[in-house]
């Protein structure tokens, strides 16, 4: 992480004693017993889970979302995906924030599953909670708010949150509207991966962004949503089209075809497909905006590799009755593993891209970033200062690439 969500995260982790953040082990997602599954309605914030570090007993978070899509009935999925042992949370409250940790007065209700104050995960596991009473706005901040009584072994969440959000201290303020005992602060989702409300229009879907770091915001300011998904969302709810909510689910770090040995690199686009996308509820469309890190890792990934990898995931976004629209993918010479060889591959694989009819649509980010006077750079004006990550221009330069027309095909 960099900048003051860098500096934020390590003094939250030295206080809570928290682990770096790395790949973790792979399970078939299991359901709890007695919780809801795959609820109705659509999607309207989501962020990959990924290993972080240590669950800590007793810890209460205070985690803030933003949603694209306003709706009623809302519902907030927790995760354990990446735990060894059970989760238990309890205390756990949602209600729209006022300013930094603090709640609109009187908005604060308790999430239950199942009709129970409290849920245990399996390891592996994903559950939904049940429905809110009431409407949430588009453009909301949500405070998800929640305790784990017995944590222990690695703990799952979304490590790049770019938002600040709050850890209590000393116990039992979860229910609290007001923000006076959660002094500390992350830079990270703990535990819980998506929303979903039911939309003012039935019809309504989602496009889910899935991605690396370029998708998860790195160099976009952080605490002012200006990550390309962001920007998609604004543009979507201005256009009061029949795509509305937007889930970004890049991960810093991640591959098209590899799972990340690193700290910080999640499981590949191929793997976590499944988790982040197909089991969403309202997801129309996939946008998929990946296969820099393949080529900046020098594995001898080629073009014939990547082109087999977009293949298989267009099968099984079809056949799930998904669009499909692919991204090309940005240049990003002046990276320290930049070299000619992936440049070569990508270029290649840019070419496929353009030319295949086997998606739903084609998005040209290469053109949109690169630099007119050396296209294999970014353009200066773009640059997020690494050669490699847009900054705020560049993100809003995406989305506005984005033909929102295509984005509902007739799947």
């Amino acid at each position: 992480m960099n900048g003051r969500f860098g500096r934020g995260c390590r003094v939250a982790a030295a206080l809570l004693t928290l682990a770096a953040c790395h790949s973790g082990p792979v399970r078939p997602a299991a359901r709890p017993t007695g919780a809801p599954g795959r609820p109705s309605g659509v999607l309207t914030w989501a962020a990959s889970a990924e290993r972080l570090g240590t669950g800590i007993a007793g810890a209460e978070y205070r985690m803030i979302v933003h949603t694209s899509v306003g709706g009623g009935a809302l519902r907030v999925r927790f995760t354990n995906a990446f735990g060894d042992r059970p989760l238990t949370l309890d205390d756990v409250y949602a209600g729209p924030r006022a300013r930094g940790a603090a709640l609109r007065p009187g908005g604060n209700h308790a999430l239950t599953f199942g009709g129970a104050r409290r849920i245990t995960l399996p390891a592996g596991a994903v559950a939904w909670s049940d429905p809110l009473p009431g409407r949430v706005p588009a453009g909301t901040d949500l405070a998800v708010s929640l305790r784990t009584p017995d944590a222990v072994g690695p703990a799952s969440g979304h490590e790049l949150a770019l938002q600040t959000s709050y850890l209590g201290q000393g116990g039992g303020h979860t229910a609290e509207d007001g923000g006076g005992h959660w002094t500390l602060t992350t830079g990270s989702w703990w535990y819980v991966d998506a929303v979903a409300v039911r939309p003012d229009r039935p019809a309504t879907g989602a496009v889910a962004a899935l991605g690396d770091s370029l998708t998860d915001g790195r160099q976009s300011t952080p605490d002012r949503d200006r990550r390309w998904p962001d920007h998609l969302a604004r543009r979507l709810h201005a256009a009061r089209g029949p795509v509305q909510g937007v889930a970004d689910e890049g991960i810093s770090g991640d591959k098209m075809l590899a799972d990340g040995t690193g700290d910080g690199a999640g499981q590949s686009v191929l793997h976590r497909l499944d988790r982040d996308v197909l089991s969403q509820p309202g997801v129309r469309t996939v946008v998929l905006f990946a296969g820099v890190n393949d080529l900046k890792a020098r594995t001898g990934v080629t073009a014939a590799d990547l082109a087999a990898g977009y293949r298989q995931l267009v099968r099984r976004a079809h056949a799930a009755h998904l669009c499909v629209v692919a991204a090309t993918i940005s240049p990003f010479k002046g990276w320290p593993e930049w070299d000619r060889t992936a440049e070569a591959v990508r270029r290649e694989v840019n070419r496929f891209l353009r030319k295949s009819r086997e998606f739903d649509a084609v998005t040209d980010f290469d053109r949109t970033l690169r630099d007119p006077h050396d296209p294999e750079r970014l353009r200066p004006d773009y640059d997020g200062g690494d050669h490699l990550h847009p900054d705020d221009r560049g993100m809003r330069a995406l989305a506005d690439t984005v033909d929102l027309n295509r984005l509902d095909c007739a799947r």
